[in-house]
Formats: C-alpha cells, structure tokens, sequence
C-alpha cells in the first residue's frame, strides 16, 4: 500500500468540470492522473493549435516526443501533476529539457496542480525548464492564444449542473 505525505484535496478545475471527487480520486491516483493528463494535453494542444499562428506540433527525436506542442519558440510538455521522483523520470527531464534549448527552444512546463513533487521540479529546473503551474498556467494559455481556457471549463461545468439540475 503506498502512502502519501502532503495530502492535498483541493480540487482542480479539471476535476470540477468532470465532477470528480476529491475522493474518488483518491480511490485511485495513478489512473485519474493518467486520465486528467491526457485530457489537459488534448486541451492545451486543441486551443493552440486553433488560435495561435505560431503552433507546431510535438517535436520528433528518433521515438521520443520531448515536448507536447510549440509555439513559436516555446517547446510546451503538458503534465497535470508531476508526482514521480524515479530517476528515470527525473534524468528524462532533466535530458528534455536540455535537448530543446540545444534545438533553439524554451522548454515549458504546463502543469494545471501546484501540488507537485519536489525532487521533480528541482530535476525540471535543472533540465532548464520554465515552471507554470496552477492559475499562471492558465494566463499563459490565454496570454499566448486569446482563449481564456479557464473560464471555457468553468463554462462547461455551469452547463452540466444546469442539466443536471433539470434532470
């Protein structure tokens, strides 16, 4: 059985437009993390790829993705918390990161927790990653595409409790 220190239940606006419960997700981490992660990757890729000029998609090297998307010189990962601190996780970050900065880029985290592991962001830092979690990661989303992604899945959520209600 794993434990966790640091608990944090405070829901994220992934988890409340989906209704999911600080409790049910803490049912099972892994599975909503994965869930939630390819969710936020499909959203933030979805909006700049339909609202910023400057969009690319992922950079190939070799099997390898080291990023999500781009725009412009920004190589965008999409993470919605990092919790792994294995050193394989941690040396990939860190190789990432340096590898788009030799190609030109400025490597962007995207992450929607602030929760997340400490061991991480100190390999993400290192790997010369910037960091934007929580809220900021939502001004850059609107900052780079004039979408406000935020207030969409705040948007989206107040739809699904008015059916609800009327159900």
């Amino acid at each position: 059985m794993k434990t966790y220190s640091e608990e944090n239940d405070a829901p994220d606006p992934l988890m409340d437009v989906f209704g999911i419960t600080p409790d049910r997700k803490r049912e099972n981490r892994q599975y909503w993390g994965r869930e939630l992660g390819m969710c936020w990757q499909l959203l933030v890729t979805n909006v700049l790829s339909h609202h910023c000029k400057d969009y690319a998609p992922a950079i190939r090297v070799g099997d390898d993705e080291p990023c999500d998307c781009c725009n412009g010189r920004d190589a965008i990962d999409t993470k919605y918390r990092i919790g792994s601190g294995d050193s394989g996780t941690l040396k990939k970050f860190k190789a990432n990161g340096r590898l788009l900065q030799e190609k030109g880029y400025r490597p962007v985290l995207l992450i929607v927790r602030q929760d997340n592991l400490g061991a991480a962001m100190s390999a993400c830092e290192a790997g010369g990653w910037v960091i934007i979690q929580g809220p900021d990661t939502f001004d850059y989303i609107r900052s780079a595409s004039g979408f406000d992604l935020r207030a969409w899945l705040e948007s989206c959520k107040a739809s699904q409790d008015f059916f609800l209600s009327k159900a």
